[in-house]
């Protein structure tokens, strides 16, 4: 796709121009996550939904705190991707400012053919890579990347962003290949996606009471949830229903944590009834993006039963197998809720 050239409207084209950023005020202070033992650098950016002409503009600003793996000076630029989506369709970058660790792009990438559709379903993955100009490898690893979902941008608005960078992960090569030549050691500095990781985890205690006679389910923390939010955050809370079971009784729902990835809970809830008779259940856990005014977004779910299989069945049975006894255990989330059936 050459600089400037429309696609064909079944897939969005791309182009890069510099012009003059949109003119919100940046946020003052970097948003960022109570964890942020993997936090580089930031990237100040805005974008802007014009929905009348179809299109979106990213404006990379610039960045602060770069951490290049050699001393001395870098030289950086941007790239963006639209995700879900061929990489190399959606892939745009800025020019390369040279000899800085605080680079200014002022640099606006426009995807031209974006529509409304696009935006609730895509995600805009930015990376500030240092420029192999003068290395060896074809590639050098990303500085930092953040991802921001579309489907919160409102249309016609320009917003600012000032986000913390983290790293990327890359896959090695394996050992049977040969390094002798001076092979890189990474497969062309491509990043491993744990397909589980990918809408996070959540941590359950499970404990059978023989003194209350019921089930006492704890919901202790998430991990690495995906980010629904347009700052690149969630506002994460959880749901939990026992299937099949009527009443309010059946279903319970934590406390909201705002703007997190990694949400501590440490709540607890009760279900009353025989061994017997919950093990032929279905305890369904859902992670969920607290919206005001608006539908929650599903995050990420989990099913525990005797239908369920690996380590989610094995935490329901020894639950129910030994009573009064304590299990915590980590469950990689689902990205699709679970149908049941009556």
């Amino acid at each position: 796709l050459t600089l400037g050239e429309v696609a064909p409207k079944a897939r969005p084209a791309a182009a890069s121009t510099i012009r003059s950023a949109p003119q919100p005020q940046p946020d003052p202070e970097p948003e960022r996550d109570s964890d942020d033992s993997t936090a580089l650098a930031t990237l100040e950016f805005t974008l802007l939904f014009d929905a009348d002409n179809s299109a979106l503009h990213c404006t990379a600003h610039r960045a602060k705190g770069l951490k290049p793996l050699a001393s001395g000076s870098v030289d950086t630029y941007v790239k963006a991707n639209l995700l879900p989506g061929n990489s190399k369709a959606s892939q745009l970058r800025t020019r390369t400012i040279r000899g800085t660790r605080v680079p200014v792009w002022e640099e606006t990438l426009t995807y031209h053919g974006f529509t409304r559709q696009d935006a609730a379903c895509k995600t805009l993955r930015l990376c500030v890579c240092e420029d192999p100009w003068l290395r060896r490898r074809r590639r050098a690893p990303p500085l930092g990347e953040l991802q921001v979902p579309l489907r919160k941008l409102v249309p016609n608005r320009a917003r600012s962003f000032n986000i913390y960078l983290e790293k990327r992960r890359l896959a090695k090569r394996p050992k049977s290949l040969d390094t002798a030549r001076g092979m890189s050691l990474y497969e062309e500095e491509v990043e491993t996606e744990v397909a589980w990781e990918e809408h996070g985890r959540v941590l359950l205690s499970l404990c059978y009471s023989s003194q209350r006679g019921g089930l006492l389910v704890g919901v202790l923390r998430c991990v690495h949830l995906a980010p629904m939010d347009a700052n690149g955050y969630s506002d994460p809370f959880v749901r939990l229903f026992l299937h099949p079971n009527a009443g309010k009784k059946s279903k319970f729902k934590t406390s909201v944590r705002r703007k997190t990835l990694n949400p501590e809970f440490n709540e607890e809830f009760f279900y009353s009834g025989p061994r017997e008779e919950l093990a032929q259940k279905t305890l369904l856990v859902s992670v969920w993006d607290y919206d005001l005014g608006t539908a929650d977004d599903f995050i990420g779910g989990v099913q525990l039963g005797s239908h369920a299989s690996g380590e989610r069945l094995r935490h329901w049975l020894e639950c129910l197998g030994h009573s009064d006894h304590r299990l915590e255990l980590w469950h990689p989330l689902d990205s699709k809720p679970v149908q049941l059936s009556n």
